[in-house]
């Protein structure tokens, strides 16, 4: 990976792991569309167009060897999203998981969000490894006895079986965005969350399904007049009234809860001042974000864009602390034509950090 401006790095950047056909034949549904380490960074969840979440866990011997790459094996599907139609607006809506995001865990069983163009699911994932036995009333192969028939009492025992993980839906949250959700986001007061889409932002809690509150609006009274939409949102992982959001003009926007209801007016605004030399008929293409994520520290942000992955430092405003260069060539070649390319082949660019900060997937 290029360094800061383009030039040497010294970190360097290997694949420890490629899971999946390396096959330029591959069905429309099994592409990856987003990728999501969970706190700890043992699991790690996958989205495809097809509305299916993949589950990876680190192997243990992996875990209790923090010098070696971490190994990751399947440990649960599951069809999270199906196809839907809009039938007010005679509309289809994908079933392609456009974000996931995990909740800290708090007992056994581990929770996450996902989401798709239209609604939010939030899922509980846990293991089972034992099996009642002994029932008085109903016999092992599930079918109700005739208590006439019953002359003892007996005590259920637990008996060990194959382990077998479990996904099931607790809640859905619908009907809120008139727009493509872009992002999902979990409080640090782990009782709320954010979604995004092109002209909203919500703000929503986890034991309410049927009502959220608008907190970011750009959308003006005339449409004609729009000249930006929001790409990513992201709570501060530290503190639960402050949050982020991009847009397709390159900004970042870091707004305050505790100012307004409604954040129209941002606290801060991060914007990278524009070479002159560099314009082209595609800069607000290349520049738009497509992904924001806070460092565990909540001290930096990372952003992606199509050329580029920039850390910023929240003190300062007016640049990023370092850039790192994907497809440096396009410095040597026709800017033009590259980003046409990249325009037309490009789904989405993501990034997602491991708890450690050693490992870092990006699509």
């Amino acid at each position: 990976m290029a360094g800061p401006g383009g030039g040497s790095s010294d970190v360097q950047w290997c694949f420890s792991q490629v899971k999946g056909a390396m096959d330029d034949d591959v069905a429309e549904a099994d592409i990856i569309s987003t990728v999501e380490f969970n706190h700890s960074g043992e699991l790690l969840a996958t989205g495809d167009k097809g509305g299916r979440v993949v589950i990876f866990q680190q192997e243990p011997e992996s875990k209790n060897q923090p010098q070696c790459r971490g190994e990751y094996n399947v440990y649960s599907t599951f069809q999270s999203h199906e196809p839907e139609f809009d039938y007010l607006k005679s509309l289809e809506i994908e079933e392609k998981i456009n974000k996931i995001r995990w909740l800290p865990q708090k007992n056994a069983a581990q929770f996450l969000l996902s989401t798709n163009d239209k609604t939010i699911k939030l899922w509980k994932i846990s293991e089972r490894d034992k099996r009642p036995e002994g029932y008085n009333l109903k016999e092992e192969d599930g079918r109700y006895r005739d208590p006439n028939t019953v002359t003892t009492l007996r005590v259920p025992v637990f008996r060990p079986m194959d382990l077998m993980v479990e996904a099931s839906p607790r809640r859905v949250f619908a009907n809120a965005h008139t727009y493509h959700i872009n992002s999902i986001s979990v409080n640090s007061d782990h009782e709320t969350y954010l979604s995004a889409d092109d002209l909203r932002v919500n703000l929503w809690h986890l034991e309410i399904t049927d009502r959220s509150f608008n907190i970011v609006d750009i959308k003006p009274a005339n449409m004609e007049e729009l000249t930006e939409v929001i790409t990513a949102a992201e709570f501060h992982p530290h503190q639960c009234n402050t949050f982020v959001y991009s847009s397709s003009k390159g900004t970042i926007r870091l707004c305050d809860m505790r100012a307004s209801a409604l954040c129209d007016v941002h606290a801060k605004l991060f914007e990278e001042p524009e070479d002159p030399n560099n314009r082209s008929f595609f800069s607000e293409i290349i520049s738009s974000i497509s992904d924001v994520k806070f460092s565990h520290s909540g001290r930096y942000m990372m952003t992606r864009d199509y050329l580029s992955v920039k850390i910023w430092d929240l003190h300062m405003e007016t640049q990023p602390v370092e850039t790192y260069q994907f497809f440096f060539y396009n410095r040597y070649m026709n800017i033009s034509g590259v980003s046409c390319v990249l325009f037309m082949k490009t789904t989405a660019f993501l990034t997602s950090l491991s708890a450690a900060g050693m490992e870092m997937t990006v699509l």
